[in-house]
């Protein structure tokens, strides 16, 4: 509908003065799944793992530094060496993605899958063959390698009927994180959110580090300080920036789950990440290895990041009291131990987050091992687990899950993450608590979807662009299951 409102000045009173149907997005196809299917092409320039499904033609635009990135020309197809949070503006302008580095977890895989953007990464010599202006073909439609062709290619594009989604005990959400495309998946008949990912609001509606607007007054970098300024104009107190606009950024994800639940995972951004925000460097340390560093539940309580993690949870309560979206649920990534999970507890409880009250759940990512091996006294203290089987396997086998080198050994099948995965399960379940997935390994593997509803997984999370397969391998599995129960 295309609603118009007006508010009186005086009384302060709002009314709806026009409603109509909308004439343009009434007739788009959010929402719609399709398939494809590539027919004849040119030669293969490069080759590398495919993100999404999809096929799309377009010209290069090469980018090879950050610095360079104003001028990626709108609907090119992004080739550079890597990505981090500083390029996701033109990501979202991109036809497609390629990248010499990088595996199916990171962040340009991520992130494409996020936006529906079909990607190809990891190719290793993407800069060197293709350059800018050339006309080419990326083909994620052909399994577990993408390709890039010369020149266009013949493709085929037919849509999926979403009006006949099979049934499955097991819930089937969504994986979420930018408010702008959200409203895209309305339509699917999934059951939820199950990972709502915080950082990518942060990174790019707010962009200021929360230490910086707390202690504004420390900012030495006067260029950033004039960027700050420039950003919460409208605010006298700058900290209540970062809660009116992260509440503000996550109510249209919690829009598009209501009434279902949205499962909001805090701040999980590394050390390194966090320095790239505005005013960030002045408050973040170095770390060599910030993927197993301070992350997660360790600085909610650190007072070097407390005060910011209050300000994350005054946007959390903002949104259930406020705003009246009382299906966001909390979820608390990377935390090692019950006793750091019982620290962060009662910072939550002091700002009004209290797990019980008014309905509020709070649910615990399974990434690291102890999560496991501690899996009855973790039960004690959330509702829910929460798979991450990214990093549950990068920490499970030892292996860097953004090294190249490393990509062919990194598999969520591998039987010690089974192991990890079937335990977690049956002992959370046994100590009364949920467990989901959040991952893309149902989707990429149809065999894997079995080994989860083999072992009575309560939900999974993926992707919106995987949403129809998972569906379709999980009513399989459950069908195999009863078959042989």
């Amino acid at each position: 509908m295309d609603m118009e409102w007006a508010r009186d000045g005086d009384t302060r009173e709002l009314f709806i003065v026009q409603a109509r149907p909308e004439t343009v997005q009434s007739r788009l196809d959010a929402g719609n799944l399709k398939s494809y299917s590539i027919g004849d092409h040119g030669e293969t320039l490069v080759t590398g793992i495919s993100v999404g499904s999809a096929i799309t033609t377009g010209r290069v635009c090469l980018i090879e530094h950050v610095r360079d990135i104003d001028k990626f020309v709108e609907g090119s197809v992004l080739v550079t060496g890597t990505t981090d949070p500083d390029w996701v503006p033109i990501m979202k302008k991109a036809s497609a993605i390629v990248t010499d580095h990088g595996g199916r977890t990171s962040h340009a895989a991520i992130v494409s899958r996020e936006l529906g953007v079909p990607a190809i990464v990891g190719c290793g010599d993407a800069t060197h063959v293709l350059h800018s202006e050339q006309e080419v073909t990326i083909s994620c439609a052909e399994g577990d390698t993408g390709f890039v062709y010369e020149g266009e290619a013949e493709f085929k594009v037919e849509d999926l009927d979403i009006g006949h989604v099979p049934e499955t005990k097991t819930r089937i959400m969504l994986n979420l994180a930018n408010p702008q495309t959200a409203a895209r998946w309305w339509k699917l008949p999934a059951a939820g959110v199950g990972l709502a990912r915080m950082e990518f609001v942060v990174s790019n509606a707010i962009r200021v580090h929360p230490e910086a607007l707390l202690h504004f007054e420390e900012i030495r970098d006067e260029a950033v300080r004039a960027e700050i300024e420039t950003l919460t104009s409208a605010y006298e107190d700058k900290p209540q920036y970062f809660v009116d606009q992260l509440a503000i950024g996550l109510s249209r994800i919690a829009a598009v789950a209501y009434p279902n639940p949205m499962i909001l995972r805090m701040s999980d951004f590394k050390t390194n990440e966090y320095a790239d925000l505005l005013g960030g460097r002045q408050f973040e340390p170095h770390e060599e290895n910030p993927m197993i560093g301070w992350r997660g539940a360790s600085r909610y309580y650190d007072e070097g990041y407390a005060d910011g993690f209050r300000l994350e949870c005054r946007a959390v309560h903002k949104l259930r009291e406020e705003m009246g979206f009382d299906n966001v649920l909390v979820m608390i990534p990377f935390c090692r131990t019950p006793e750091e999970a019982d620290r962060v507890l009662e910072v939550m409880k002091g700002e009004g987050l209290e797990r019980g009250m008014d309905g509020l759940e709070v649910y615990v990512m399974c990434e690291v091992p102890s999560n496991v091996i501690l899996a009855e006294e973790f039960a004690k203290r959330f509702d829910g687990f929460s798979i991450g089987s990214n990093d549950l396997t990068q920490l499970t086998l030892g292996i860097d899950r953004d090294s190249d080198r490393l990509a062919g050994l990194f598999d969520e099948r591998h039987p010690a993450v089974v192991w990890m995965i079937e335990s977690i399960i049956e002992r959370a379940h046994k100590a009364g608590a949920k467990v989901g997935l959040c991952g893309q390994a149902p989707s990429n593997y149809p065999e894997f979807a079995r080994v989860l509803v083999e072992a009575g997984i309560d939900s999974i999370s993926v992707t919106p662009d995987s949403f129809l397969a998972v569906k379709q391998h999980v009513a399989e599995a459950e069908a195999k299951t009863r078959r042989v129960a």
